[in-house]
This record gives C-alpha cells, structure tokens and sequence, in this order.
C-alpha cells in the first residue's frame, strides 16, 4: 500500500484520504457507518470544514475515540480573529476531539501572515501554542494566492484542485510543495464530477508521489472503489495514457469545477449546476437535467442581471454570465431535438 507524506508535518497515510463534504448529505447513523467502514478499510486521513454543516458532528460520532488512530483535518472560513476562536472551539466540540492535526485556512484569497494588521495567522500561532491544533495549513482555489502560501514559508500544508485536467501552472504548484516540503493535498480529484473515470483519475494523481488525494465519498460503492485502490492502484498503462490525453483535449480551455463560490446568485440562478450544464449532459447523462425541475433552473438565466458578481467570486476568473448563456442555449437545442447528446 502506496503511502504518502505531507511535507514537514510528518504525517504519514495510505494514498487515499476521505473528503467528508458530501456526508452532509446523508443521515447521521449512515455517516458514521460509511466512515467507519472507511477506517476498517485502511483510511486515516479524513478531511472536512467548519463550512460543511454537520459534517463535524458526524465525524465526531464516528471517532470520539479513534482520534489517536487516524489524523484529522478541518478549516476555517473566519475572517476576523474573533470568529476563529469560534469556529476553532465549535470544531473541537463537535468533534469531540482536544486538538486538530491539520487546521486550514479555508479558501483563502490572501496570504495570512505575522503582521499585517489582521491578527489571522497570529491567532492559528496561539491555537497551536495552546495544543489545540498542530499543524497550520491552507486550502485554496486561487492559483498565485497558492504559490504566494507555499512561498512564504508559513504553511505546512496547501489543498488546491488537482486532477489530470491540471494546467501546467497547477502541476508547478505541486513540484513547489516538493521543493518546499509542504504537503500537498488534493481535492476535486474528479473535476466536480466531469471525470468519470476513477481509474484513470487515479493512475494520474498516484504518479505524484507528494500527493495525497481526498475523494468526496458519499455511498458505499464509491468507498469500496477507492479502497480497492489503496492495494491494487490503477497503473499509467498506454490505453489511459491516450484516454487521459484525449480528455485533456476534449476539456481544455474554460469551463466551470462546480465549486459553488460564485453562489449565491442575486438571480436565483444555480450558478454550479447551470454554468456547465453542456458538459454534464454529454459525461453524466441523465434524465435528471431534462427533468421540469431543471428546465425551470436553466429558465433562470434569462433573469440574469449581468451584475457580474459571479465573475468577481470565481477562483478560475470565468466569464460565467457568458458562459450561463452558452450552456442555455445549447441546452434548449437539445430540448428541441436540434443538438443530440
């Protein structure tokens, strides 16, 4: 079993780490099951966020008295001092835990540091000063504020989105964790759903040996598929190579993750659904996007105010009302009969 270690921190997991952003989706007993299931499996990293509803209180249900067994990781959205002392003491409570392995910054668009006037990165000195957490990390969607993290020094670890749609700046970030011994862990691993090939996926991020990838598991299936990985990991072989080459020639240029930080829209819109609306419709059909449900969410967009508060939130700097409007009327075309998918 492939083992990876996060930089400095010496943290040291099997490949796979559990992303525990979709719990929130399920019900507390099912949570606690899928996550103990995951930890019989092999899994010791589990990541989640004060941001992710009760996925915290689930956790904790789960591993109360696991803590010693397996290494955590949760975040921070505070943007005053005063709120990470709240969200801090909130975590550890539903936790049920006395100290965080790993307690990020979540989706910075600055480089907290000593100094500069915010108190930021002073009050996560302070928390591991009072052992309540060990080890400082960030997590980002914004590419230079990633290297600008890495870069300082400050952080032992950086979350960002890898996957083999990365761009070669992306894979520069990854090389740089390397070189700094930072640890890099990678989240939306699957593109926010557009890759649909966990082997490939897999193969992929395995051939970076300072990765270490946490998969958003939400049902038992998915979790055996990454668990069966962690012993038998899916080799780079000539036919995923060429599938891999040929996806990344399909998805190049612009298109929306899904991450949702656009949201919410003044419009109604569901931005994270509606902006790639195209591409679902041709690598995850399904009924569900023809429903009279969804027919009304992509009406929505003729009500878009062109206020661009979308564009300024997005990580990727999208022209997202653009992009809405192109996905609206190539999913009318497909509504007609006129395009086939």
């Amino acid at each position: 079993m492939r083992q990876v270690t996060l930089g400095s921190t010496g943290i040291t997991v099997p490949q796979n780490g559990f992303g525990a952003l979709p719990i929130q989706r399920v019900t507390k007993e099912e949570a606690v099951q899928l996550l103990q299931n995951a930890y019989a499996g092999g899994m010791r990293y589990f990541d989640t966020a004060r941001a992710y509803s009760d996925s915290e209180e689930k956790l904790g249900a789960a591993f109360h008295d696991l803590w010693d067994k397996v290494f955590l990781a949760t975040k921070t959205h505070a943007k005053t001092p005063a709120e990470f002392w709240q969200h801090l003491e909130t975590s550890l409570r539903l936790l049920q835990t006395d100290c965080i392995d790993v307690y990020q910054f979540h989706c910075v668009d600055q480089c907290w540091r000593p100094g500069d006037g915010s108190g930021m990165y002073e009050a996560m000195l302070e928390a591991r000063q009072q052992g309540k957490i060990r080890h400082i990390g960030a997590t980002a969607h914004k590419i230079e504020v990633a290297f600008e993290c890495v870069e300082s020094g400050l952080y032992e670890t950086m979350q960002f989105p890898f996957s083999y749609l990365a761009s070669p700046r992306e894979i520069e970030l990854v090389n740089l964790c390397r070189e700094k011994n930072v640890g890099f862990i990678a989240m939306k691993g699957l593109a926010g759903g557009l890759i649909n090939r966990s082997e490939a996926a897999m193969a992929y991020i395995a051939h970076y040996d300072n990765v270490l990838p946490i998969w958003g598991i939400q049902r038992e299936q998915e979790l055996a598929e990454w668990i069966s990985y962690m012993t038998d990991t899916p080799a780079m072989t000539d036919k995923i190579s060429a599938y891999i080459a040929k996806e990344q020639q399909e998805l190049s240029g612009e298109f929306c993750r899904g991450c949702g930080y656009c949201m919410p829209c003044p419009a109604g819109i569901e931005i994270n659904q509606c902006a790639r609306m195209s591409l679902m419709l041709r690598r995850a059909p399904s009924e569900a996007w023809l429903t009279p449900a969804m027919q009304a969410e992509m009406k929505k967009i003729e009500d878009c105010l062109n206020c661009r508060q979308c564009t300024r939130k997005c990580p990727y700097e999208l022209d997202t009302p653009e992009l809405l409007r192109k996905n609206y009327e190539d999913y009318k075309k497909v509504l007609t009969g006129e395009t086939k998918v």
